[in-house]
């Protein structure tokens, strides 16, 4: 008998099942890949809470030191090496202003760069693309592929979480003690509480509960371009489509006036989701993209599983709008993640049995944190 079992060892549930067992709960972790292949290992590993709003920033806030304390006790690829957006013309220059304006007086660490501050520290960045920039030092990046494998062998080896991957549940079903987890083959396990962290594929087992959820799947188009002999490409690299897209930048006052009036040669990328960001993985090799279609969750389907080369093709001519090095592309991908309109699917089957999901592109940043606050308030 478990007092928790978590259905679903993503970056969400992992970091659930993490807060649990740290409190000293007894934790089964279960997953029905052989191991995570979902959102978690198909992003930038970018862990900027800079981008998000409202209370997500600060469990994005709090993730950060989660993430620092964690790399301290055991390697789980984590580099502290900041996070900058680089602003292209005035209107995206204001919002940088306006976000650095907000954040000094909240506390949270941030510095304005000129454009000759930002050719010196990103040499590779075209001239006539950079106008300024805003610059986070404490925020970091992962090695996505990487680093929920040793997230969760470090729950297993630190706090005993009993970890079993291909293991695919079919049916959730509560009981006056709790509730009886069942597997495809047939093995039962019992838990005084069970918590569903599977994405979209909630609808596997309650079907009826995703329908009315409101979900969206939201698909993403990354590319994997070549490493460049002598690029050193520090942190994490944000771009003016970035600054106009992304939450934060949403809560400042000049930015409806802005998002009302799109630059001509913007119009064709914003209306794919597109927005561009560079990450540079330990090998060399460059991460860039992405893009954004959307589905219900009920019709994921309809999204399909291949990437389209018009979409590649838009992130790589605004991506050599912006960089001066060669991007020569050695791998493209779709990348999937649930996500509703109320931030974060939380819902209650019955008092033994809850469903946490849609979380949408927020998981790196601010699952940490989320997951923390979650477990305290169970």
């Amino acid at each position: 008998m478990y007092d928790l079992i978590i259905i679903g060892a993503g970056v969400l549930g992992t970091f659930h099942a993490y807060h649990a067992a740290k409190a000293g709960k007894r934790v089964l972790l279960l997953e029905k890949d052989r191991y995570p292949v979902g959102a978690t290992v198909r992003n930038f590993g970018q862990v900027v809470p800079s981008g998000l709003a409202g209370r997500w920033f600060g469990y994005g806030r709090r993730s950060l030191e989660i993430y620092r304390d964690i790399q301290q006790e055991t390697d789980i690829t984590i580099r502290e090496n900041g996070t900058v957006y680089i602003a292209s013309d005035e209107d995206e220059w204001t919002l940088a202003t306006e976000l650095h304006d907000r954040y000094e007086r909240i506390g949270y660490a941030s510095e304005l760069l000129t454009k000759a501050q930002c050719l010196a520290r990103y040499p590779s960045l075209r001239p006539d693309y950079a106008l300024g920039g805003i610059y986070f030092p404490q925020e970091m990046s992962v090695e996505p592929e990487q680093m929920i494998h040793r997230l969760i062998a470090h729950t297993q080896q630190k706090y005993g979480v009993d970890y079993r991957p291909g293991s695919a549940v079919v049916d959730v079903e509560p009981r006056a003690f709790g509730a009886v987890v069942t597997l495809s083959n047939r093995q039962r396990f019992e838990a005084g509480q069970v918590l569903i962290c599977s994405g979209h594929e909630v609808r596997l087992l309650f079907p009826d509960v995703l329908a009315d959820a409101g979900l969206v799947v939201s698909k993403l188009q990354m590319l994997l371009a070549a490493p460049v002999a002598g690029l050193n490409l520090p942190g994490n690299i944000l771009t003016g489509l970035s600054i106009r897209r992304y939450e934060a930048f949403q809560e400042c006052p000049s930015y409806k006036r802005i998002a009302a009036h799109t630059p001509d040669h913007l119009a064709e990328p914003k209306k794919w989701g597109i927005h561009i960001l560079f990450k540079q993985a330990t090998d060399g090799s460059i991460i860039v993209g992405d893009s954004h279609e959307y589905a219900p969750a009920t019709e994921a389907e309809d999204l399909g599983y291949h990437t389209q080369d018009f979409i590649n093709d838009l992130m790589l001519a605004e991506a050599r709008r912006i960089v001066t090095f060669p991007l020569t592309i050695q791998k493209t991908w779709a990348g999937f993640y649930s996500q509703t309109p109320a931030e974060i699917f939380e819902h209650r089957i019955d008092k033994s049995i809850r469903i946490i999901t849609g979380i949408g592109g927020k998981g790196m940043s601010s699952s940490a944190g989320y997951a923390e606050a979650t477990m305290k308030n169970w």
